[in-house]
């Protein structure tokens, strides 16, 4: 259906509804406008609640229980939901709204030029009615003057007094408004002819086209204004899948919480090692008033046996005044035999010597994991370096090796260093489980790896640790040799090993080797990087133990 045919008559009404419809997009476009800012403050507003809860650098020890857990992972979840909430607002803000207010100011210029054109075609029609309403109002006035005319012309004749002059002239007179007005009867009917033309025109051409033009600008309005809503539900719908994820996310968060494993979680956290105290003796007064008397009678020492030999144990060793627990105890007898457990450490140990047996094998095995774990970031780093080198030597249009000389042996010193740490904290944990850990399985696990037994040329420049320290180990000198000359041929032979990379023994105490030199162990690495070998000529010294492949025999063949 056409508004042309539909609303010839409805001009006005067209016009004020194209208006309103323009009017209800620049509505929609506010609505969007303060719907971006809704979702924004909401978004801005998770942000900050999740900043807010998020836990310190401090309170991470705090977050290692299952539900505390989890709801780290919820707040999470719940920072990317406010960022779904940002991507609809952006979403909206940069296609929809942007593309309303383009049509907006397109359709107001559109509707101004249908409605131009309205206003000239009628115009153009009034101006002929006017036109056609004065030629009929002349052709009104001429047919009455003709009327007039010969009526008087009619009375003139009759009249028997006056004279043939005066009727001549009033027949002159009818025929002239007579000719006047058949000359106003055609410009009348000429007129009307071009009226019916221009109305014809208007209601069949000119004004349904400008009706059409309406039509369809406010179809077209409605069309975009659907898509617009359109977009807008599909911003909600693109989010919603990644909102579902992060709502299973917290699900999943939730369903991670395990009260048992959180228990466990306690009793490893918090578990000193101590013993249960024992039962209380008890304490025959009888005795003790016998004793006292005794001592009184006879002024010695009293025996060992007497003597009260209840120690109160302290995590640093020393005894600490303590008050009663719960306010149940406050007789320093009992309390004697209980342990006390200080939770601030003023100054805390290298070997956590001042933490309760548990903790500290805890935080020993910490510490040992994370030397390892940058023991493995040193080699790795040492590995790229000596490759770098190798690349530099084949193409020296690349770089210069030496200049790398400096960094690998930097590197080389760091991981003696580390490798020192460790056997340290090993020793430390030897003793804090009660027993002594070997350090030299973890020279053969730290040497440079060979699996067929060659070398590039490039990887024989390996920096070599510090001075070997000529005391790894003091014997006494054998029987009747008090002057010690063979104090060395007493070291045993503990292991084999063999050459990776030569080595040229300059350097006070370590002895040469060629590449896959294989040689006698009579002293492990003791951590400073060195071990010492025996050739079978009995010519013995120190080499890097980064440049040999170590095979220690078992400790019961030694």
């Amino acid at each position: 259906m056409s508004w042309g045919t539909e609303l010839w008559d409805q001009y006005d009404n067209v016009s004020l509804h194209t208006l309103k419809g323009i009017e209800f997009c620049e509505k929609y476009t506010h609505f969007l406008k303060e719907r971006c800012n809704v979702e924004m403050e909401y978004a801005r507003n998770l942000k900050k609640l999740v900043k807010s809860y998020q836990p310190r650098k401090k309170e991470e020890d705090d977050y290692v229980f299952t539900w505390s857990r989890a709801f780290v992972d919820m707040v999470k979840e719940l920072h990317d939901i406010a960022g779904q909430h940002e991507m609809v607002a952006e979403n909206l803000q940069g296609t929809v709204f942007k593309d309303l207010q383009a049509l907006i100011g397109e359709l107001r210029q559109e509707r101004k030029r249908h409605l131009h054109e309205g206003t000239r075609i009628q115009d153009s029609l009034k101006q002929s009615y006017q036109q056609l309403d004065k030629s009929k109002r002349q052709y009104e006035r001429a047919f009455k003057d003709s009327e007039k005319a010969l009526d008087n012309y009619r009375k003139a004749d009759a009249d028997i007094n006056l004279s043939r002059a005066e009727v001549e002239k009033h027949r002159i007179v009818m025929n002239t408004k007579a000719s006047q007005c058949e000359d106003c009867k055609n410009e009348y009917a000429a007129q009307l002819q071009q009226t019916n033309t221009h109305q014809r025109e208007y209601y069949s051409t000119g004004m349904p086209q400008v009706f059409q033009g309406l039509q369809d600008m406010d179809e077209k309005r409605i069309n975009r204004l659907q898509s617009a809503i359109g977009q807008s539900a599909e911003a909600d719908r693109n989010v919603i899948p990644i909102i579902n994820t992060c709502i299973d996310g917290m699900q999943k968060a939730a369903a991670a919480i395990n009260a048992k494993e959180d228990s466990k979680m306690v009793i490893e956290r918090h578990k000193s090692g101590f013993q249960v105290p024992s039962d209380i003796p008890f304490e025959d007064l009888s005795n003790m008033q016998a004793t006292e008397n005794s001592n009184h009678s006879t002024p010695k020492s009293a025996p060992s046996d007497m003597k009260n030999t209840y120690k109160t144990s302290t995590v640093s060793g020393k005894s600490r005044k303590r008050g009663g627990i719960f306010g149940l105890f406050q007789s320093s007898k009992l309390l004697s035999q209980l342990p006390t457990i200080s939770t601030t450490v003023d100054d805390p140990k290298e070997d956590f010597s001042d933490l309760p047996p548990n903790q500290r094998r805890k935080k020993l095995q910490q510490k040992i994991d994370a030397i390892k774990k940058e023991m493995a970031k040193e080699q790795a780093e040492r590995e790229g370096m000596l490759k770098m080198k190798d690349v530099y030597a084949n193409n020296p249009a690349l770089g210069d090796p030496s200049t790398l000389d400096k960094k690998i042996e930097e590197n080389a010193q760091k991981i003696d260093d580390l490798r020192q740490d460790l056997q340290k904290f090993e020793n430390y944990l030897g003793e804090a489980d009660g027993k002594h850990r070997r350090h030299s399985t973890s020279n053969e696990s730290l040497s440079p790896s060979v699996s067929d037994g060659s070398t590039p040329a490039s990887q024989q420049q390996v920096s070599e640790p510090g001075t070997p320290n000529l005391q790894h180990n003091v014997y006494a000198p054998i029987d009747g040799d008090e002057e010690g000359e063979d104090e060395f041929e007493t070291f045993p032979i503990i292991g084999t090993c063999r050459a990776l990379y030569p080595f040229d023994g300059s350097s006070e105490g370590s002895i040469s080797m060629l590449e896959n030199e294989e040689f006698n162990i009579i002293e492990a690495d003791q951590g400073d990087g060195w071990t010492r070998v025996k050739r079978d000529d009995t010519s013995e010294g120190f080499v890097p133990t980064s440049y040999i492949e170590v095979h220690l025999y078992d400790q019961d063949q030694v």
